[in-house]
């Protein structure tokens, strides 16, 4: 399974991106699957998720400047990011946890990052 990301740049504050995460491979379906993020000299961060029936869970510092989506058929999901600040600077990773046949546990994947650079 691979999850290709895309979509980073660099950006003005108060500007937007949007990036992509498809993922592709042996999959039977995919129940999670989220964005992280990890700045310089700091953890791995929970960005946003959504399940496949479409529930959405957003970290705080979020403050509805962000919105995730998903498209079941093309297994993407997508992160629009909106009125970024100079903070949100960092790589952002796409994570999915797959299943590859029925019955089968559930197998966490993660994305190469992409990075998101905001200049004040």
């Amino acid at each position: 399974v691979q999850l290709q990301a895309s979509g980073g740049g660099l950006v003005q504050a108060g500007g937007s991106l949007r990036l992509s995460c498809a993922a592709s491979g042996s999959i039977f379906s995919i129940n999670n699957m989220g964005w992280y993020r990890q700045a310089p000299g700091k953890q791995r961060e929970l960005v946003a998720s959504i399940t496949s029936g479409g529930s959405t869970n957003y970290a705080d510092f979020v403050q509805g400047r962000f919105t995730i989506s998903g498209d079941n058929a093309k297994n993407t999901v997508y992160l629009q990011l909106n009125n970024l600040k100079p903070e949100d600077t960092a790589v952002y990773y796409c994570n999915a946890d797959i299943t590859h046949m029925p019955g089968w546990g559930r197998i966490a994947y993660w994305g190469q990052g992409t990075l998101v650079t905001v200049s004040s």
